[in-house]
């Protein structure tokens, strides 16, 4: 262990004197030891939001905005990437709590939600996505505000940030959660248990309805989605550098970048005030 952490010391010194004229802010020893503890970028990829991450042939050649993202940082740590896959964000958040060595991450990239900020140390948005409805074309709810009524079951997928907005907040409707979290399963619960309505991200929402005639998505928002990179709590250097980070990311334009080259479309969060 004192082999290693001597080891990081050396490298981080390296890279800060590679970068001192650069203008990027500078990788100190603390920072090194929380965002790499093993000497390697640990990165969770959530597979389960199409608008921010798509497989490749395996994990490690995970393609979108989220892998570009991780990619970037690795470079400018100085440090080998190792992306750790998940089929669902409710499954990067369970993993803090599992242990299990294989699913160990370092960074991960979710939505910022106060149930998830309360063991993960989230920088500010890169990427705002909307959550939104889809329902039957015949179904006599229109727009949002229709929805949260006495009768209402609304499918999920379990510990998205759909569903964590949705448990804080409907005062009336019902929230049925699919088996698991990501891809089309809460679809796939609505139309098997005729259910009222599917929440999910507008995107793939959209994708599937333009595949089946007998649904429509609703045009409205019941949630702006902010997502943002984080570590895991208590890494406060390491925190402090990502923040910093993803504010250059998107002033750049990588991020507008990143998310053209994946093909997606989604909206480039603001500069934090």
């Amino acid at each position: 262990m004192l082999r290693l952490c001597l080891a990081l010391v050396i490298h981080a010194m390296a890279v800060h004197t590679a970068i001192a004229q650069t203008g990027m802010t500078p990788v100190t020893p603390a920072v090194l030891k929380d965002l790499a503890p093993t000497g390697t970028l640990r990165a969770a990829i959530n597979y389960g939001n199409g608008v921010l991450a798509q497989r490749g042939a395996n994990d490690q050649d995970a393609q979108g905005v989220s892998a570009a993202l991780a990619r970037e940082l690795a470079k400018r740590l100085g440090v080998p990437l190792r992306f750790v896959g998940f089929d669902a964000a409710g499954h990067v958040f369970d993993a803090l709590a599992k242990k299990d060595e294989a699913k160990t991450w370092d960074i991960a990239f979710l939505a910022i939600e106060p149930v998830r900020a309360a063991e993960i140390a989230f920088t500010a948005p890169y990427v705002l996505i909307e959550g939104t409805y889809m329902v039957r074309k015949d179904s006599p709810l229109k727009e949002i505000g229709d929805v949260d009524r006495p009768g209402i079951r609304i499918a999920v997928g379990p510990k998205s940030a759909y569903d964590l907005y949705l448990t804080r907040t409907l005062k009336h409707a019902e929230l049925v959660r699919a088996e698991v979290g990501g891809g089309e399963a809460m679809i796939k619960l609505f139309s098997r248990e005729n259910l009222d309505v599917v929440a999910g991200v507008r995107q793939p929402l959209e994708d599937y309805a333009s595949t089946d005639p007998n649904v429509r998505v609703m045009s409205g928002k019941f949630q702006e989605i902010r997502q943002a990179m984080g570590t895991p709590q208590g890494r406060d250097a390491g925190a402090a550098y990502m923040k910093a980070f993803v504010e250059e990311m998107k002033a750049s334009g990588f991020v507008a970048d990143a998310l053209s080259r994946s093909g997606q479309k989604a909206t480039v969060a603001s500069a934090e005030k």
